[in-house]
């Protein structure tokens, strides 16, 4: 059975750095830039949601200054928290401030670097915050995936599938949903067709995968 990819494109990782400092900005894109990523600079966190690239269409990480004047740091973190994949954030600072390091790190933060930092910690720490976006997006268009799958499906096809990934077999599909068991067969294949399976337990990880729960016998 021929299975349809499940992968997002995937452009070049772009690192978005955000701080006041032009001169910050301009050393940070340099770095970013010769090791090979795309940079975007912005000078604060309301210009930066102004624009507001969709994460899930740009792979990469935020760079971003916790003493930002305006909506600040850790404003923007909680702004871009939400969503199925949000940009991993690692967060520099000049300032030795405990207590916000500590409310960044408890709000997802990657890391926290004190500037000024060397330019191979920060080089490892956005390389595995890319690492750690593409597998989100790369998740999330999987659950969407699966879940367009399932929206395919007629609400009998789904009832079938809720049995089969208990395990029961078809004569006890039959007695549960009250029809024949030729007819559970037929929904049964139709429901591996759709779902672009081979095998009960590709389509119990599907199902999985998109937060489908079994039936209740």
């Amino acid at each position: 059975m021929r299975v349809m990819p499940m992968l997002c494109p995937s452009p070049a990782p772009t690192v978005l750095i955000v701080d006041d400092d032009p001169s910050v900005r301009r050393c940070l894109s340099r770095i970013v830039r010769q090791a090979g990523w795309e940079a975007k600079a912005y000078s604060s966190a309301e210009e930066f949601l102004k624009e507001l690239p969709d994460p899930l269409l740009h792979p990469g990480c935020l760079v971003l200054d916790l003493q930002l004047p305006g909506l600040g740091g850790l404003g923007l973190q909680r702004e871009i928290g939400s969503g199925p994949a949000p940009w991993p954030v690692i967060f520099i600072s000049g300032h030795g401030d405990i207590p916000a390091t500590v409310k960044a790190m408890q709000q997802g933060a990657e890391t926290f670097l004190t500037k000024p930092f060397d330019d191979t910690a920060l080089l490892d720490a956005i390389s595995g915050a890319v690492r750690k976006h593409r597998a989100a997006i790369d998740a999330s268009c999987r659950r969407s995936e699966l879940r367009r799958r399932i929206d395919g499906l007629s609400q009998r096809e789904r009832e079938v599938m809720a049995w089969v990934i208990t395990g029961a077999l078809n004569k006890q599909i039959a007695a549960g949903l009250g029809i024949v068991e030729q007819t559970v067969k037929v929904h049964r294949a139709r429901v591996m067709e759709k779902m672009q399976v081979d095998s009960v337990a590709e389509l119990v990880r599907a199902c999985d995968g998109a937060g489908f729960q079994p039936a209740l016998p």
